[in-house]
């Protein structure tokens, strides 16, 4: 069974500074008929004005994602850790016990568009942890590359669940096929650009729930950037 979450059906808020794109219940948003997905609880699609950002703040017992799209984000906590993200580079922070960091555009002149992702954690209370890592568009191109998972495949980041994200980038004829073990399902979102998902023509913004089906088929891309959610 398809579901599918259309861009303009998303919560929205513009802070002026920040406007975001709330796939699931955040902040004031509040909808109960999507409060997330399995283990998958935020997706926000954010657009951060020129130099400015979330300042310190905390979080606890969650896996964070940053997913940056274009610009760069400025990120610095607690553990001592510091970095600049650009795209291609992924971030992983599990909270576990709690942790504080900010995250601003470093760029005077830009926008930095970023997904920020939370998925719940199968442990908590455990000391918090941070891990980026690089991946090019040639390990996305026309393929799903694993960015981060509960085991570690095709050179990705553990986290503390039983998910899979992935990442492809498509365009033309290349297309990729995800086969979902029994009882899996799947949460597709397009970054940017369309493509068909399961037979259903995506655009950008745009997502769908997969259940009790055993695959994911990606295929007609116009300059798509895809991410999609293997979960329990």
């Amino acid at each position: 069974m398809l579901t599918i979450r259309r861009s303009a059906e998303r919560g929205h808020a513009n802070h002026g500074w920040l406007d975001s794109f709330h796939t699931f219940s955040f902040a004031n948003y509040y909808d109960p008929a999507h409060m997330g997905f399995g283990a998958l609880r935020v997706i926000n699609d954010d657009r951060i004005a020129a130099g400015r950002g979330f300042g310190t703040h905390g979080h606890r017992d969650m896996e964070i994602i940053t997913y940056v799209l274009d610009g760069a984000i400025a990120h610095k906590d607690s553990m001592g850790s510091g970095s600049t993200i650009q795209p291609g580079n992924v971030q992983r922070m599990s909270a576990g016990r709690g942790v504080m960091h900010s995250e601003f555009n470093p760029r005077a002149d830009a926008q930095t568009h970023m997904l920020q992702i939370w998925i719940e954690p199968d442990v908590t209370g455990i000391a918090p942890e941070y891990e980026e890592r690089a991946f090019s568009d040639e390990q996305k191109r026309g393929r799903l590359q694993a960015l981060v998972s509960g085991d570690g495949i095709d050179g990705s980041m553990k986290i503390h669940q039983n998910a899979r994200l992935y990442a492809g980038l498509f365009d033309g004829d290349e297309s990729a096929t995800l086969e979902l073990a029994a009882g899996r399902r799947a949460w597709v979102h397009v970054a940017r650009g369309s493509v068909t998902v399961n037979g259903v023509e995506l655009s950008a913004g745009d997502a769908v729930a997969i259940t009790d089906e055993t695959r994911v088929a990606l295929s007609g891309g116009k300059d798509a950037e895809v991410l999609v959610f293997d979960l329990a």
